[in-house]
């Protein structure tokens, strides 16, 4: 089948195609926490102690056995229990210590009244109870927030800050995490010129290698950049090669097109295997994937072929590459946020692809979430995009959109904030 005439793949069926070839790397590494930010739990992390460790005050405030500490009681403050420094002796019935927030509770006490709850007369070294206690009032008790034993962190999950200092707090200074995923990029094209370069007659800037980089840099991925290459067969035949033998994923900018300059397919077919190269959507039609030397050869590589024009290779590197790269680097997937909105104005479209419109999506304080075009959908107007915070993605065979009908809208992810 020639390439003019190669069906489009819907935009679903090329999502599932792809997952269900990739599969994730068993590779993994041990780091210390100050570098385990953003990397993928390799394994369950389970807690090694309670937390908290004892029981303690939730409170500034009084430990009382909540027997003797009714309404207009007097107790006898008999010391001090502050945090990291306990009560040692046993509370008797009349007694109570005085306690700060995050102190050990002592031994005998049930309660804590709060010091707004009691009168204290500090020469006399008594408290009259204000307001009666109950016991547990104002107790954290030992393994409320997590269990001895308790898995905190699951295989696949990736490590946030909060991940991190909820291990610190657990006492835990290294981490299993999956190995980093490398990728190699290059863009192809006589036309391209690198930016700081003075550009000459038909020349224009290599913008979609920086915006990959940043992209693939937001992912966390170590990144080997092979540069600007001509429209020439054999060079990229070598970088493909090259980057084979390196990396785990190959992401590529231009030359999948038809036209007669465009070789990334061409050299793909020579080097590897070919799964698909049209997409049923747009922007973003003209994407490739598939595989460079043997699936199961340690110097083979999956390949991500995207267009040519920046808002094509932005859209399809976020919705087409980014879940696969997911599943590669063992990461568990976690479904994007997907919202219904009213169309604040007219969508135009032709039924046969999914169109991935740059759309701008707010809160009507009035009524329902509403969305509207975010300016110029041509995929060689990148500046949308900034003004854009979402996708209108309007599927494949509807027709254009009017205003005050649904649209489902996709917030930009990490990758493109």
């Amino acid at each position: 089948m020639s390439k003019a005439t190669a069906p489009m793949m819907p935009f679903d069926d090329a999502i599932a195609t792809m997952l269900a070839q990739v599969s994730a790397s068993e590779s993994s590494e041990t780091v210390p926490l100050t570098q385990a930010l953003d990397r993928i739990a390799a394994e369950d992390i389970v807690s090694p102690i309670d937390v908290p460790g004892h029981d303690n005050s939730a409170m500034d405030g009084y430990a009382v056995k909540a027997g003797s500490a009714k309404t207009d009681d007097k107790l006898k403050v008999i010391g001090v229990a502050a945090a990291g420094h306990p009560f040692a002796k046993e509370l008797a019935d009349g007694e109570c210590v005085r306690i700060m927030t995050g102190a050990t509770i002592p031994t005998g006490a049930d309660a804590i009244v709060i010091q707004e709850n009691v009168t204290a007369n500090t020469e006399a070294e008594t408290i009259t109870i204000n307001k009666a206690a109950a016991v547990g009032d104002n107790i954290r008790l030992q393994g409320a927030d997590i269990k001895l034993g308790h898995t905190v962190i699951a295989t696949g999950e990736r490590l946030s800050p909060v991940d991190i200092g909820l291990l610190a707090s657990l006492g835990i200074a290294e981490v299993k995490v999956k190995r980093k995923l490398t990728v190699a990029i290059f863009s192809t094209g006589d036309e391209l010129v690198a930016p700081g370069a003075p550009l000459e007659s038909g020349q224009i800037y290599d913008s979609n290698r920086y915006l990959i980089h940043a992209m693939l840099q937001r992912f966390n991925a170590d990144i080997i950049d092979l540069g600007r290459l001509p429209d020439d067969l054999g060079k990229i035949k070598d970088a493909l090669s090259e980057a084979a033998s390196q990396a785990d994923a190959i992401i590529t900018s231009g030359g999948v097109s038809v036209g007669d300059a465009d070789h990334t397919k061409a050299a793909l077919d020579a080097l590897g295997d070919v799964g698909f190269w049209k997409v049923a959507m747009k922007p973003g039609k003209p994407f490739a994937f598939g595989r460079i030397g043997a699936k199961q050869a340690d110097n083979g590589a999956w390949f991500f072929g995207l267009p040519g024009n920046p808002v094509a290779a932005a859209v399809t590197m976020d919705q087409l590459v980014q879940p696969v790269l997911i599943q590669l680097a063992g990461q568990q997937p976690t479904a994007s946020p997907v919202f219904n909105a009213a169309a604040d104005e007219a969508f135009k479209k032709r039924p046969g692809r999914a169109d991935f419109q740059r759309a701008t999506y707010w809160q009507d304080p009035q009524g329902p979430l509403k969305v509207k075009s975010a300016g110029s959908q041509s995929s060689g107007v990148l500046s949308t995009m900034k003004s854009a915070n979402s996708f209108a993605r309007l599927e494949q065979q509807r027709d254009s959109v009017a205003a005050g009908e649904t649209v489902e809208v996709l917030p930009f992810s990490e990758l493109l904030r």
